[in-house]
């Protein structure tokens, strides 16, 4: 769990400096809708750092701890792949990205996936204990 709460902390350190970033450097560079993109990863960034977080002082109360590690990494995975390629995806035209958008596109829904797995995850564990 030291590594988790290691990957907490980096996590939530960069939603804040993401999401600061977002909201007073990139609002006058992006579209809405590409604003909006970029405050949905955010969000999800968030959210997802407070369920790692979650998970961590689940696993002080619990006898078993399977489910709740993997619960962690999914979710810090999915923030990975979801948060970050929307991040990527939104600020794409600034960052010149080109075709390779096209390559980040399909990433999205793989971390929402993963954000997924770990809400399961978390599930089981419940069932478990």
């Amino acid at each position: 769990m030291k590594k988790l709460l290691i990957l907490a902390g980096i996590s939530g350190t960069m939603a804040v400096i993401l999401g600061a970033f977002g909201a007073h450097a990139l609002a006058e560079h992006l579209s809405d809708s590409q604003l909006n993109t970029y405050n949905t990863a955010s969000k999800y960034h968030f959210y997802h750092t407070l369920a790692i977080l979650a998970v961590i002082l689940l696993q002080k109360n619990s006898t078993t701890n399977q489910h709740l590690i993997k619960a962690g990494y999914a979710f810090f995975i999915g923030i990975i792949l979801f948060s970050g390629s929307l991040y990527l995806l939104a600020c794409k035209d600034m960052l010149t990205l080109g075709s390779w958008s096209k390559i980040i596109g399909p990433v999205t829904p793989i971390g929402g996936l993963a954000f997924i797995l770990g809400w399961i995850m978390l599930a089981l564990h419940g069932r478990s204990e």
